[in-house]
């Protein structure tokens, strides 16, 4: 277990369950322990009457800035995504409870597709989502090339995931990504009074409307497993090597 991952039951919010990003220093950054700790809270909560939805919020001016940096570069060394990272995806599409989550400020990789797997997401005015990818010579995850361009359409899809652009609030709310855009200091609160009315909602019948709006979890799955075997080959190309050298060089510079 890792104190970077806080899993917690507000009083306040009888039947949710919140995981929240507990590494401000590091802005977040999702290490391997913080994948498993995520992926134990929520595998447990889709099987706990008592959990009836489940909140995802990071810190004040920080949802996430994605992967661990050494972590990541440990990726690149093995050639792979690391077990952990993947078994916390597959956890995350097969959560059979409604996903809100709150967000402020930095939101990148991970960061950003996490909330495709959401049903409400609140993000405060000064949120900015990016995914840089292929700036690294690596392709989209979390099945991020299947939900964003069914969610917000091929152009705006293509500029998030594979042009590395930056989307606001705004820009992400108008693409279908955001629910709602709110003051940095209501993000926690909208996100938690979402999630409370939902856990008192008719859980079966909730159920049943979820699975029918978000449609074939399988094809979701796949394309998880399909992202990562090609992610796995590009940490091993050239190019992702000379990529991953230039952004260290900025790093030290």
């Amino acid at each position: 277990m890792t104190d970077h991952i806080l899993i917690e039951r507000p009083e306040s919010a009888p039947g949710v369950q919140v995981i929240r990003l507990n590494r401000a220093e590091k802005k977040n950054a999702i290490t391997r322990a913080m994948y498993q700790a995520m992926t134990d809270a929520l595998r447990p909560g889709d099987a706990d009457d008592g959990v009836r939805a489940t909140v995802f919020l990071g810190s004040a001016g920080c949802f996430s800035a994605g992967n661990d940096l050494n972590d990541f570069m440990a990726f690149a060394m093995s050639g792979t995504m690391g077990r952990e990272v993947i078994d916390f995806l597959h956890a995350l599409a097969a959560h059979g409870k409604p996903l809100v989550s709150g967000v402020d400020g930095l939101a990148i990789g991970i960061g950003t597709t996490i909330h495709l797997h959401c049903d409400l997401t609140y993000a405060s005015i000064r949120t900015e989502f990016r995914t840089p990818f292929v700036d690294l010579a690596l392709v989209p995850e979390a099945a991020s090339s299947l939900l964003a361009p069914r969610l917000m359409g091929h152009q705006r899809a293509f500029a998030l995931l594979a042009a590395g652009e930056g989307f606001s609030a705004a820009t992400a709310k108008d693409a279908g990504l955001v629910y709602a855009v709110v003051e940095p200091a209501a993000v926690e609160n909208e996100a938690l009074a979402a999630a409370r009315r939902l856990a008192a909602k008719p859980p079966k019948a909730l159920a049943i409307a979820r699975s029918l709006i978000r449609g074939d979890r399988a094809e979701v799955a796949a394309r998880i497993d399909e992202e990562a075997d090609h992610f796995a080959a590009q940490l091993k190309s050239p190019e992702a090597r000379a990529a991953f050298e230039a952004f260290m060089a900025r790093g030290k510079g």
